[in-house]
């Protein structure tokens, strides 16, 4: 098959969704098929894999997106020549598909990678939620009933769809982790040269430094914490834009020598710092799918959590790891637990290799395939708008 993966930002963006996309693509092509990447703006950056088809964008701040209406003529007719397309993205390249690919019966398949009402709160703190949840409530349903296929990574995120109106039949089908890396135990980073002892307990978040993540609950838990277990130290493994508001309050909450931050470390070393570390920790509750937590499960870390979907639906409780309320008391009592009780972390870990099995990107690769196979199979019929479909087939042959 030719498969077509639209995003609004690849490589060199670093994020979930990029990297999510590049696996897939990476096990899709060694099962034979071709796999194309259409995305915006990076026109001089060299890809280091094959058939990235970019287009000109507006960009927006710092923020890795670029903004644009339309692709170039030689991406549309690129575009047109996929047997389907999977949108990571519902909006721009949302749209975009439905305005390229419906006219050709092209299959439209899309992936809700986002908790888009928390994002919105997160980085438009100034915006009423009313607007933005308002805004989903029109745009979301409406955008689930035009494409072919609605895909939730996890049952608590197809929750969250429904609570947002959208009634379109939702698969529900993981994105999967490369486990290969994390299965064996690698070799640990020297915690001397993190600045720590071989009787800390050493606690690891991995993954951007943004607002959205909560990370002021997790260092203000972490505080909490340490007052009752000196010997406890916590690692930060990625960068963003929180970075310093972060630094100056664990300097503030007195935790600044026993708070690391790494920043960007290369994702072949991942395995080697989480081999390092006793317990992985994340506060966020904007998560849809958390790969970074799959990672150290598969790395034979126990979790600690807040209930939420996402992280909710992969951490088993007292299985894998604890889940905690969105309760600042409640994470720290059980962090403080975590800590104080290296039975539990043991007992704990035992099972988290096994609960990321059902993960693995072989796997989950393979589901998304059926799915493709079967649209591709019984293409979409696209009657009752034979006039639109004539006038988009026009305007993009004349322009």
């Amino acid at each position: 098959m030719r498969i077509g993966m639209m995003a609004d930002v690849y490589k060199p963006h670093v994020s979930g969704i990029t990297h999510h996309i590049s696996l897939n693509k990476r096990v899709m092509e060694q099962a034979g098929h071709k796999v194309f990447v259409f995305t915006f703006g990076d026109l001089d950056y060299e890809d280091e894999e094959l058939r990235v088809v970019r287009s000109p964008g507006v960009p927006l701040a710092d923020t890795g997106y670029y903004f644009a209406f339309r692709y170039t003529r030689v991406a549309r007719r690129k575009l047109q020549s996929m047997d389907v397309v999977h949108v990571h993205h519902p909006f721009l390249s949302g749209r975009l598909a439905l305005r390229y690919c419906r006219p050709h019966r092209i299959p439209v398949v899309f992936t809700n990678h986002t908790r888009y009402d928390l994002y919105a709160q997160a980085y438009l703190p100034m915006l009423p939620d009313q607007v933005g949840h308002t805004f989903l409530l029109t745009y979301l349903p409406s955008f689930a009933e035009e494409v072919d296929l609605v895909i939730a990574p996890s049952e608590g995120v197809k929750r969250v769809m429904r609570d947002l109106g959208v009634e379109a039949h939702i698969e529900v089908i993981p994105n999967g982790v490369d486990l290969a890396p994390f299965r064996e135990k690698a070799e640990p980073v020297p915690r001397s040269s993190l600045g720590l002892s071989s009787d800390d307990v050493v606690l690891v978040y991995t993954g951007r430094l943004g607002p959205e993540k909560n990370l002021t609950f997790l260092l203000r838990a972490f505080a909490g914490a340490r007052s009752a277990y000196p010997k406890a130290a916590l690692l930060l493994l990625g960068d963003g834009p929180e970075r310093d508001n972060l630094q100056h309050l664990a300097e503030k909450e007195g935790i600044g020598d026993r708070v690391i931050f790494t920043g960007m470390v290369p994702y072949d070393t991942l395995p080697s710092y989480l081999a390092t570390a006793d317990l992985f920790v994340t506060a966020s509750v904007t998560e849809v799918h958390p790969l970074s937590l799959i990672e150290a499960l598969a790395a034979g870390l126990p979790v600690l959590g807040i209930d939420s979907p996402g992280v909710g639906d992969t951490v088993e409780d007292g299985q894998n790891g604890l889940l905690s309320p969105h309760d600042l008391a409640a994470y720290t009592a059980k962090l403080t637990r975590l800590l104080a009780e290296p039975a539990l972390r043991r007992e704990l870990a035992s099972m988290a290799r096994r609960s990321a099995e059902k993960y693995d990107i072989h796997r989950t690769s393979a589901l998304l395939l059926e799915q493709y196979q079967r649209l591709v199979a019984s293409p979409p019929r696209r009657e009752g708008r034979p006039l639109q479909y004539f006038w988009q087939r026009l305007v993009d042959r004349l322009t």
